[in-house]
């Protein structure tokens, strides 16, 4: 069973979240917040799977709320909920650990596949948003490469992590380097153990960071 918590500022969209998710009887709603406080102290109480967190609350936005609980529940997975991918927050919200980014017009079905993407390990984001994100990178000053982090990596594992930062799925990056999309993963799950990150939203972050992306 996958326990997830809610924290959303809006009671009608809570609601709407808790009767979507419990369609799927893999999926529990186990708690509420309406602040970012509130879900904090929520999560250090019921420890969830997952967290569908709103950006933007009163008070202490989801932001820092998901830095604070994935500080004292690393295992937490946090999906970034938003009612516009144009939010200015995205890349800040991913920097602070979230597993995936989400607006709020998202299919019922794709709300559940999002829980249940993000609680077996993996991360997600939505096609606009990955371009979003590539988008901001693209703009800024081009980062120092930091070959002491990316050495860990093989040649195969530093070009599926570069590919990871363009945005493309595992089937797509099995395509493009002619492999087998269960490879690919193989080659993604290895780069996040070397690298010691969460997920294949840090390894995007690292990858831009560190100049990978984009050669």
């Amino acid at each position: 069973m996958i326990n997830v918590l809610l924290a959303d500022d809006q009671h009608l969209v809570r609601a709407g979240f808790r009767s979507l998710l419990r369609r799927d009887k893999q999926i529990q709603v186990v708690g509420e917040a309406s602040t970012g406080d509130e879900a904090v102290r929520t999560a250090r109480s019921l420890r969830p799977d997952v967290i569908l967190m709103d950006i933007r609350m009163p008070g202490r936005d989801g932001i820092s709320a998901t830095r604070e609980i994935l500080a004292f529940a690393p295992d937490t997975r946090v999906i970034i909920l938003t009612t516009f991918e144009t939010d200015e927050y995205v890349f800040a919200a991913l920097a602070a650990g979230a597993s995936g980014f989400l607006t709020k017009e998202v299919s019922p079905d794709g709300l559940r596949q999002a829980v249940r993407v993000v609680a077996a390990g993996d991360a997600l984001l939505s096609p606009s948003v990955t371009r979003r994100v590539v988008g901001q990178f693209a703009h800024r000053p081009a980062a120092a490469p930091n070959g002491n982090r990316l050495s860990v990596l093989t040649e195969r594992e530093r070009e599926v992590v570069r590919l990871v930062a363009t945005g493309l799925s595992n089937d797509d990056i099995a395509r493009e380097l002619v492999i087998s999309p269960l490879t690919a993963k193989t080659h993604i799950t290895r780069a996040i153990a070397k690298l010691g990150v969460r997920d294949r939203v840090q390894l995007v972050i690292i990858a831009f960071e560190d100049g990978l992306a984009g050669q």
